[in-house]
């Protein structure tokens, strides 16, 4: 009986029975006590059962011919050439003195497969624990109200509500009894497309807006329109009469004129475990405080805050300033800036065991919109919102006055003077700090285009588009155009392929004086103007387009974006400030 023929009648497959020596570095055969100790199972030379003619001498020729390949596990080892001496029997080998694996690669082999596993188990691991933290996060969608997705190249907007909703334990002493969840604390972080700077801008509660309709989702499925409320606190736009966060971003954009992409929401226990995760953050007291009514204590200086405490800090209105909101808001300020350089500091960021806090903290804390509601998603904002120098995030408020109105203050309105000049700053993503600008030479190139001849309005050849721009823009602008400002030859097109942010002008290279008479006309920046092609207009003569923009503001509104922030009030997150 051949070795096959004997592993099947003992039970023993003698090909599974070669192992690796460690010590030599071979494959060796281990077979049970009671099998033969015979040697490596091979077809005798010339009579394989299929062989044809001639396979003998291919099969004793080959082995002088090919190399072996090398053995795996379940294979045998290389035949012995004809005279060479003959292997010593399993189990009885004497060390080599040269064995064909080196000790460092014989580590690798061994540590290799075991790698490779640990790889695998962390990497399921990895993934179940995304999908745990997935299910933390509470979603809200919002429809129309913000997008639908989180572009990495692009600036951003996010509005940050913290709510005055008791909800956990020992929440029982703060905020309204009762409360539905009011938008107690709003700020609107708004990060540059450069990554080069963020602005913080925080709404007060009690200004006095007038709250738009608002579309709503019901648990259903269904849609329900809540009628906007004049003349109103900001802070009634969330949860009065069934509001959700999208109406809140609505007010926003009814007040401020800017664009909100999406939320984040979180209420009074957010503070307290966030806070705890990092291991508390550093807050600074210009005097000793001892509020009765927050119960938060703290000496004159630095102290550092966490949980109930940390609560307290963002709750007290009755220990700075004016014992007002709009001094509460610049303590919250403060301790924002705190958190962010806690959060993102090498002390949280190499520790494991804050992250996981962080992350777990974190996305049981938020509620947010469907636009950002994964966590990878959560990941990428938290990742393009680290590329900014904490020095260059800017802390700042709606520039208001007391309410006219009332003869007690307590609400206040916006101050048309300065608040404008700040909306539009944001919304042109200009930074309130000095950065180091970018692309200096491409920047040189674009004031460029403004820089030369002006052609006569008369010859101005340009069809117009509605971009973006209300209903009946582009017809308003042909009519000014044609009979204000002496531009005949001019043509409406209706509604461009697709929205654009900005107003812009195309044009071909010879047509560059007609474009800068356009733009002196509109108060177009030299951004606005796009060099390359023009096209044709009904009598099959070139053309430069005019498509108009979200920020058209009306046929002879001019459109100059401005290029420098105004002078605000306003704090840094590198900084630290003591609270007066």
């Amino acid at each position: 009986m051949d070795a096959q023929g004997r592993g099947r009648a003992d039970n023993i497959d003698p090909a599974d029975q070669w192992v690796l020596n460690p010590n030599t570095g071979e494959y060796e055969l281990r077979l049970t006590p009671s099998a033969p100790q015979s040697g490596v199972p091979r077809p005798r030379r010339g009579s394989p059962a299929n062989a044809g003619p001639g396979a003998g001498t291919r099969a004793r020729r080959a082995p002088e011919r090919e190399s072996p390949a090398t053995p795996g596990p379940d294979v045998p080892g290389p035949r012995r050439r004809r005279g060479a001496p003959a292997e010593p029997p399993p189990g009885r080998r004497k060390g080599r003195t040269k064995p064909k694996k080196s000790k460092a690669k014989k580590i690798l082999l061994w540590t290799g497969g075991s790698m490779a596993f640990v790889l695998v188990a962390v990497s399921a691991a990895g993934y179940l624990y995304l999908k745990h933290l997935e299910g933390n996060v509470s979603t809200t969608d919002v429809g129309s109200a913000g997008k639908k997705g989180f572009s990495k190249d692009e600036a951003f907007n996010i509005l940050i509500i913290g709510t005055d909703k008791r909800t956990g334990k020992g929440n029982e002493g703060y905020g309204d009894k009762g409360s539905v969840g009011h938008a107690d604390t709003n700020i609107l972080l708004h990060v540059s497309k450069d990554r080069t700077n963020a602005t913080a801008l925080s709404i007060p509660r009690d200004l006095i807006v007038d709250v738009p309709d608002c579309p709503t989702k019901q648990p259903d499925g269904s849609e329900k329109v809540v009628p906007g409320t004049q003349n109103v606190r900001f802070n009634t736009s969330l949860g009065q009469d069934g509001r959700d966060p999208g109406c809140t971003m609505r007010t926003v954009k009814a007040v401020t004129g800017i664009s909100v992409d999406h939320f984040m929401m979180a209420d009074f226990n957010a503070v307290k475990t966030l806070t705890s995760a990092v291991g508390g953050v550093d807050v600074c007291v210009a005097h000793a405080v001892n509020d009765k009514e927050s119960h938060l204590k703290l000496p004159a200086g630095k102290s550092k805050v966490e949980g109930e405490q940390a609560l307290a800090f963002v709750r007290t209105r009755h220990s700075f300033g004016n014992q007002g909101d709009l001094d509460r808001i610049k303590v919250q300020q403060q301790f924002l800036g705190s958190l962010m350089r806690k959060m993102s500091s090498s002390d949280t960021l190499t520790n494991p065991a804050k992250l996981i806090s962080l992350a777990e903290a974190a996305t049981k804390a938020l509620t947010v919109d469907t636009g950002i509601g994964s966590v990878s998603t959560l990941k990428d904002v938290a990742l393009e919102l680290k590329k900014v120098p904490t020095k260059n995030i800017t802390f700042t408020t709606v520039p208001v006055l007391d309410n006219p109105a009332e003869k007690v203050k307590a609400t206040v309105v916006v101050n048309q003077s300065q608040a404008p000049a700040v909306f539009d700053a944001i919304k042109s993503d200009v930074s309130f700090t000095a950065v180091k600008q970018k692309e200096k030479k491409e920047k040189a190139e674009v004031a460029a285009r403004l820089k030369g001849t002006r052609s006569a309005a008369a010859d101005i050849r340009v069809d117009i588009y509605n971009g973006g721009a209300p209903g009946g823009s582009a017809q308003e602008t042909l009519n000014w155009l044609q009979n204000t400002e002496g531009v005949p030859k001019s043509s409406q097109l209706g509604n461009a392929a697709a929205p654009l942010s900005k107003t812009t002008v195309e044009y071909s290279p010879d047509q560059a004086d007609q474009a800068r008479k356009l733009a002196d006309l509109m108060g177009l920046s030299a951004s606005a103007l796009k060099p390359g092609k023009s096209e044709k207009n009904s009598q099959g003569l070139p053309a430069i387009v005019l498509t108009l923009g979200k920020d058209f503001k009306g046929a002879g509104v001019l459109l100059t974006t401005p290029t420098k922030a105004p002078e605000v009030d306003k704090s840094t997150a590198d900084k630290t400030v003591c609270a007066s």
